[in-house]
């Protein structure tokens, strides 16, 4: 729980001094390297079957496509907010999972939890708006790094490999660090920062060798053994805690509209927990 409490606030230390396409590009190339390099010494190979190429490429549209969109957006909301809406992936992965994996994910239970976690994202929608426009785009591009990031868990259970974690990862990163520096190039015109700050080197080295190394292997490993939206319900206190982190390290604003939102939010998944739970006790 740790590494995705502060996971958000290091991301946008990670773009101190530097654009946020490079702060991605060397989190996710540090991450690649030190994924090989354990490879390596645990003599583990990286399979490459079809079903394994397939599962890379679905790794890979969350590592790049989630995580690119989260980087830019981290620049124009408070980090907390990162976790308060990807705190919504339970309710975006219930739906994708009952419709592609058959996992019985719906009813009207948690179909109770997901109007009042809508009823939160409205909240933080006109928090955002008090803020600024730009908060009110980082928001709109936190909820479509979400919906990415359960698209790309519910297609990984879909297709169902059974690949170790560090495989997972690799292999995402393979496809994923190439196009990080392909969008680098074509951003920033391929030009390394001048000048890098400590507190931004130091956040990219945490996300790449914790962050990226473990926090990713462990997702991955919890994901091919549990449901889709059990894994997603697994992170329950991180959103208030990133919140929390936020205003008491890094200053940022904590309105009553900010904990309103996060308070609907929470409640929507504590609900959502104890109808799963119910569900399963009953056998679905």
């Amino acid at each position: 729980m740790l590494v995705w409490t502060t996971t958000p606030l290091a991301i946008k230390w990670s773009s101190i001094g530097v654009s946020f396409v490079f702060g991605a590009m060397a989190r996710m190339s540090t991450g690649l390297a030190c994924l090989l390099l354990l490879l390596l010494l645990l003599r583990r190979r990286l399979p490459l079957n079809r079903p394994a190429l397939i599962t890379y490429l679905a790794v890979a549209i969350q590592l790049y496509g989630s995580m690119l969109i989260t980087y830019w957006s981290a620049q124009f909301v408070p980090s907390g907010w990162i976790s308060v809406i990807f705190g919504l992936s339970p309710f975006m992965t219930a739906f994708m999972a009952a419709t592609y994996l058959q996992e019985r994910s719906l009813g009207w239970g948690k179909l109770f939890a997901y109007c009042l976690g809508m009823g939160g994202l409205v909240v933080m929608f006109s928090s955002a708006l008090e803020l600024d426009e730009l908060a009110l785009q980082g928001l709109i591009g936190v909820l479509v790094a979400t919906f990415i990031h359960a698209a790309s868990a519910v297609w990984v259970k879909q297709i169902d490999a059974r690949l170790p974690a560090l495989q997972l990862v690799t292999g995402g990163l393979l496809i994923a660090v190439p196009l990080y520096f392909g969008t680098w190039y074509w951003l920033d015109g391929g030009l390394l920062p001048e000048n890098i700050p400590q507190q931004t080197l130091y956040s990219i080295a945490y996300l790449g060798v914790i962050a990226t190394t473990l926090g990713f292997a462990l997702y991955y490993f919890v994901l091919a053994n549990m449901q889709a939206t059990n894994v997603a319900m697994m992170n329950l206190m991180t959103p208030v805690m990133s919140l929390v982190l936020g205003y008491s390290v890094n200053q940022e604003p904590l309105t009553i509209k900010t904990m309103a939102g996060t308070a609907l939010i929470m409640c929507a998944l504590l609900i959502y927990e104890i109808v799963n739970r119910r569900q399963q006790r009953n056998g679905g």
